[in-house]
C-alpha cells in the first residue's frame, strides 16, 4: 500500500472552471496544428516527430510531478506536450502502421478505459481533487496521454472516414459538449464522470478545428499556415493565463 501521508502534497492541477475549458480547447487545437507543423510542414514524418514530442512530454511531466505547487505555465505546457505527441502518435499508428482510424480509436479507447479502471482500483477515486500524491498524479498524466491520442484518432475518423468533414465534425463534438454541460446542471450524474467525458471530447473537437484551420481548401479546410495558426493559439493561451485568474483544485475531504 502507498504511504499517502509520506507522499501527500499540494494539488498541482487547476480547479475546473470556464477558463480551464477555454484554455483546454485552445491547447488541444494547438496540439493538432503544432503536431502537423512539425510532422508535415517540416517534413520530419510521424515517427521522428513522435520521438521529439515524446521527449518533450517526458521532460514536462517530470518537471510537473517534481514541482512543489501548482504552476499554470508548467501545467499547461505539459498539457500541450501531451496533445502534440498524441497528434503525431495517432497519425503514425493510423496512417504509417495502417491500423486505420477505427482500429486506432478502438485500441486507444480501451487503453483509456483501462487506465481509468486501474487508477480507480489503485487509488479509490479518479477525481481531480484527490490528486495530491505523486502516484495519483502519474495516473492522471498517463490517462491524459491516452485521451489526447484517442482524440486525434477519433477526430480524424469522424471528419474523414465518417465523411462529416471538419465543420460538421466540430459541430458534432461541440453539441456533445453542450449535452454534457446540460447534464452537469440538470442531472445527478457523477461530476467526475462528466469531467472526464468533457475532457476527452475537447480533444477531438480540437483535432477537427485544427484540421479545419490548416488543411487545404480542396480537403475542406481553410488552408491557413500551420505556423501562424499555432502562434495565434499559443498567444491566446498565454494571454488567458496572465489575464484570467486560475487556482489549484482543492483537496477532497
Amino acid at each position: 500500500m502507498i504511504n499517502v501521508k509520506a507522499e501527500e502534497q499540494l494539488i498541482k492541477v487547476p480547479a475546473v472552471a470556464l477558463v480551464f475549458w477555454l484554455i483546454k480547447i485552445a491547447a488541444t487545437t494547438l496540439g493538432e496544428t503544432g503536431g502537423d507543423a512539425v510532422s508535415m510542414s517540416m517534413q520530419l514524418g510521424y515517427l521522428l516527430s513522435t520521438g521529439i514530442f515524446a521527449v518533450l512530454f517526458a521532460v514536462a511531466v517530470t518537471a510537473q510531478v517534481s514541482a512543489k505547487r501548482y504552476q499554470p505555465l508548467l501545467y499547461w505546457s505539459t498539457i500541450i506536450a501531451t496533445t502534440t505527441v498524441g497528434t503525431t502518435l495517432a497519425d503514425f499508428a493510423d496512417r504509417s502502421l495502417g491500423i486505420g482510424y477505427a482500429g486506432g480509436s478502438s485500441l486507444l479507447f480501451l487503453l483509456l478505459l483501462g487506465s481509468l479502471f486501474v487508477w480507480h482500483r489503485s487509488m479509490g477515486s479518479i477525481s481531480v481533487d484527490t490528486i495530491y500524491t505523486k502516484k495519483a498524479e502519474l495516473f492522471y498524466w498517463v490517462t491524459i496521454m491516452f485521451s489526447q491520442t484517442l482524440g486525434t484518432a477519433l477526430g480524424d475518423w469522424t471528419a474523414d472516414s465518417a465523411g462529416l468533414g471538419y465543420t460538421k465534425g466540430a459541430l458534432v463534438f461541440g453539441m456533445l459538449l453542450v449535452v454534457i454541460v446540460a447534464a452537469y446542471y440538470w442531472t445527478s450524474i457523477s461530476r467526475t464522470t462528466l469531467f472526464w467525458a468533457a475532457f476527452i471530447l475537447t480533444r477531438p473537437l480540437g483535432a477537427v478545428v485544427g484540421d479545419l484551420l490548416d488543411k487545404p481548401v480542396s480537403a475542406g479546410g481553410l488552408a491557413l499556415s500551420r505556423y501562424s495558426a499555432s502562434a495565434v493559439l499559443l498567444a491566446f493561451i498565454l494571454i488567458s493565463l496572465f489575464a484570467l485568474p486560475q487556482r489549484a483544485a482543492e483537496k477532497q475531504h
